[in-house]
């Protein structure tokens, strides 16, 4: 009888948590330099001038994979955007809007074309709350989006979070460690267990004292799901991401 009330009231917990996310949440629109309407869900703090986290989805996604872990963010004191990039669809009953847009306009919807919609979300940031720091958020092919946005951007970017990154594709003919080696801000990549291999490389081209890397004990999942409450080992993940936001 105790572990069933238990688990009700984490349950009771979980959807006070989502209402009050819902509460401080506002849709926004902006346009990225191609001219598509970029779909993104403000979650903000009292602080207006507090430290940004512009959070990127994975494929077939949309801003809702972070409908959790937004306010989780605001409870540590950072305002935040997710943002729908073109190349995704949906996720968690939320409909990927710049997928749409930038098919009706007959744009590429590949993972190296969602780049200007992740610029667009930092400039946008830097434009209307000139944080005291911006941090992105990256999660599969959109964390080695972020890595190199970290290499492009050291003026605006101030760390970056790369959930499950990977060698998905390249960039002007480079791959994903080309750019890492010209990363001058502090890098958080992190995992599935078994997914080190993949991005082991591009960590080691991060000059050292920039670079801090986790990998759980468990299992665990690809990509910033492993943050989600169900998942296993997210406390654990949690932690690593507190501990290195701390040092910022």
């Amino acid at each position: 009888m105790k572990v069933k009330f238990s688990v009700l009231f984490a349950v009771l917990i979980l959807i006070m948590q989502v209402m009050n996310a819902q509460e401080n949440k506002k849709e926004i629109t902006f346009k990225s330099a191609d001219d598509v309407s970029v779909s993104g869900d403000l979650y903000l703090t009292a602080e207006k001038y507090a430290a940004f986290i512009i959070l990127f989805h994975q494929a077939g996604y949309s801003r809702g994979e972070y409908i959790e872990t937004a306010p989780k963010f605001n409870e540590m004191g950072f305002n935040c955007l997710a943002i729908d990039q073109r190349s995704g669809e949906e996720v968690n009953g939320i409909v990927n809007q710049t997928y749409i847009e930038a098919k009706k306009k007959g744009l590429k919807t590949k993972y190296p074309d969602a780049m200007p919609d992740l610029e667009a979300a930092i400039d946008y940031i830097i434009k209307n709350y000139n944080p005291k720091k911006l941090i992105i958020l990256g999660s599969s092919y959109s964390a080695s989006l972020s890595l190199i946005l970290a290499s492009k951007y050291p003026d605006k970017i101030d760390a970056v979070l790369a959930f499950s990154p990977g060698e998905y594709f390249k960039i002007d003919d480079k791959e994903i460690k080309d750019f890492a080696v010209n990363i001058k801000i502090p890098v958080f990549i992190t995992s599935a267990k078994l997914e080190k291999l993949m991005w082991n490389k591009i960590f080691e081209a991060i000059p050292e004292e920039f670079g801090t890397s986790f990998l759980p004990e468990v299992k665990s999942i690809h990509g910033s799901r492993a943050l989600w409450s169900k998942q296993k080992g997210a406390e654990a993940c949690w932690n690593a991401v507190e501990e290195f936001l701390d040092k910022l």
